[in-house]
C-alpha cells in the first residue's frame, strides 16, 4: 500500500483511485457508525475522498495512510452532524443500516449497543477495521491507555453479559 500511496502522492490518479477502493469498505462502516441515512454516509465519503485527493502530497508518512484517510472522513462526519443535526447513534442502527454497511456482521452491531456509548467506536475501529490501540488514540485525539481502558472495560462488560445469557 505504501507504493500506492507514493504514486498517488505524485499524481498518480489511477494510484489514488485503487488507494480508495481498497479502503471503500472501511469508509462505509465508519460513516455509518454516524449516520442513518444513505445520504449522508455518502457525502460524507465522498468529502473524504475529495480533501484525500486533494491534500495527499501533505500526508508525511505512507504508512499511515489508512489513519489518515479515517481521520479526515471523522472530521467530515462531525462537521455534517453539526451542519443537519442528523445524529445516529450506533444503539439506533437498524439491522437494515447494519446489512447496507457491507459488514454483513449483523452480531457484531449487535454487541456494539450494548457497549457504552464512549466505547462503540473504540470497538468498530479496534475490532472492525483493526486499527492499532495507538493509530485509534491519535484518531479520536485521546492517550493510548485511554483507549485501552475503554476496550478493557467493554470487554468486562460484555463478559459478564455472556454469562448471564
Amino acid at each position: 500500500m505504501n507504493r500506492l500511496v507514493k504514486k498517488a502522492q505524485q499524481g498518480d490518479a489511477d494510484a489514488f483511485i485503487e488507494l480508495m477502493e481498497r479502503n471503500k469498505m472501511t469508509l462505509q462502516r465508519v460513516a455509518y457508525g454516524y449516520f442513518r441515512g444513505e445520504e449522508d454516509v455518502a457525502d460524507a465519503i465522498q468529502d473524504t475522498i475529495l480533501d484525500a485527493f486533494e491534500h495527499i502530497r501533505e500526508l508525511k508518512k505512507p504508512e499511515y495512510f489508512r489513519t489518515w484517510l479515517v481521520r479526515i472522513l471523522m472530521n467530515n462526519c462531525n462537521r455534517l452532524y453539526n451542519q443537519n443535526k442528523k445524529h445516529c447513534k450506533i444503539s439506533e442502527l437498524s439491522q437494515e443500516t447494519v446489512a447496507a454497511s457491507g459488514t454483513g456482521d449483523v452480531e457484531f452491531h449487535e454487541m456494539l449497543r450494548s457497549l457504552p456509548e464512549e466505547s462503540r467506536l473504540i470497538f468498530q475501529l479496534y475490532y472492525g477495521e483493526q486499527f492499532t490501540t495507538k493509530e485509534i488514540g491519535q484518531m479520536l485525539r485521546m492517550k493510548e491507555s485511554t483507549v485501552k481502558s475503554r476496550l478493557h472495560r467493554g470487554k468486562e462488560k460484555l463478559r459478564v453479559e455472556m454469562q448471564v445469557v
